[in-house]
């Protein structure tokens, strides 16, 4: 997948991190915050947005933007390509084909043990139950 987005297409926000950083996470704003707008990207079909948004559905606010946060690194810019690294991989993942399932069956052979042990425990439990009173 290319990594070249449009300035209208990926935005992204900064603000104070929570993570590793020393004295610094108090005085820079390493936190990023990617904003992916889906509906405004002219690189996908509007099928492929449509998968997109039914994977991503965690990811999507109620304007159909993907937010991806990432606060892993103490720099900005290695926290801004992580992000961005992110969301390739999440585009890439909801776009792969799933594999389709194919129905199994039941080998004949653990079907009859299943019925042979059924019956067998069947009969132990038979053998433990008293006759009727009167015969």
């Amino acid at each position: 997948m290319k990594r070249d987005f449009g300035p209208d297409e990926i935005q992204f926000l900064f603000s104070r991190s929570s993570g590793p950083g020393g004295q610094n996470v108090n005085k820079v704003n390493t936190r990023v915050t990617l904003l992916f707008d889906l509906s405004k990207t002219e690189r996908f079909t509007q099928t492929e947005k449509a998968k997109i948004r039914r994977s991503l559905k965690r990811y999507l606010d109620k304007n159909g933007c993907v937010h991806i946060h990432c606060q892993e690194y103490r720099t900005q810019s290695a926290n801004r390509k992580a992000a961005l690294e992110r969301l390739l991989a999440l585009l890439e993942k909801a776009l792969r084909p799933r594999k389709v399932r194919r129905k199994t069956r039941i080998p004949r052979g653990a079907v009859e043990k299943r019925l042979r042990n059924k019956k067998r425990r069947s009969e132990i439990k038979q053998q433990r139950t008293e006759p009727p009173a009167g015969q």
